[in-house]
């Protein structure tokens, strides 16, 4: 098993720098991304040619493509990719900032197809490979802050639970990854508020399911 080549996205903080770090101490080979590399000085792997860091941000398909390329090239296959790469927004719908909303669904729910696409066709000529993306349970119910990050967690689940119907005689297995609150930095950097709030809506932010560490 620790043959296995893991392609995980946003790796600098959070899920993703937590199993980037387990990956690599239990011997896998890893092509590790962020935005920003030198977020990623920490993993040092007992063996460097099992890491490849590659910068990458989800939402540039020219940097999803190289990234992959170099995955390739080093490794010659990808066996599993973890679609972790995401971020929340805080703000009742009609507080939202739309452009801001359009941002986090780049990144959230297209990102990830993206990268996906990108990954699948040499999965597909391998007859074998695993995806998992991480979701979240707010894409299994709605929270009253939170309606546009729900809404991206749904996209992605119904996203990648038809995929999974779909590549499943490919021997490619797919599957979505739903945490609940963890202490990462969710609700810290990884997050956008509404700048304008509305004093009808104190409520909602009252009444928040997610607390400060929700991943």
């Amino acid at each position: 098993m620790t043959e296995k080549v893991w392609f995980v996205t946003g790796t600098s903080t959070g899920f993703g720098k937590a199993l980037a770090k387990e990956l690599l101490a239990d011997g896998y080979s890893l092509v590790a991304t962020s935005r920003d590399t030198s977020k990623l000085d920490d993993l040092k792997p007992s063996d460097p040619d099992k890491l490849l860091k590659v910068k990458l941000d989800v939402t540039d398909k020219d940097q999803i493509k190289n990234a992959v390329d170099q995955a390739i090239k080093k490794f010659g296959r990808i066996d599993v990719l973890v679609n972790n790469a995401g971020y929340g927004y805080f703000g009742s719908t009609e507080e939202s900032d739309q452009k801001e909303v359009r941002k986090m669904f780049d990144t959230n729910f297209w990102g990830a197809n993206d990268v996906t696409l990108a990954v699948l066709p040499y999965m597909r000529k391998a007859r074998s490979g695993r995806i998992l993306t991480v979701t979240s349970f707010g894409g299994l119910d709605g929270f009253a802050p939170f309606s546009y990050y729900n809404a991206s967690k749904f996209a992605l689940e119904g996203l990648f639970k038809a995929l999974r119907k779909q590549v499943e005689p490919f021997n490619i297995h797919v599957t979505n990854i739903e945490p609940g609150a963890f202490r990462t930095d969710w609700a810290g950097r990884s997050h956008i508020s509404a700048e304008e709030t509305i004093d009808d809506y104190t409520r909602v932010h009252q009444e928040s399911h997610f607390n400060e560490d929700h991943s």
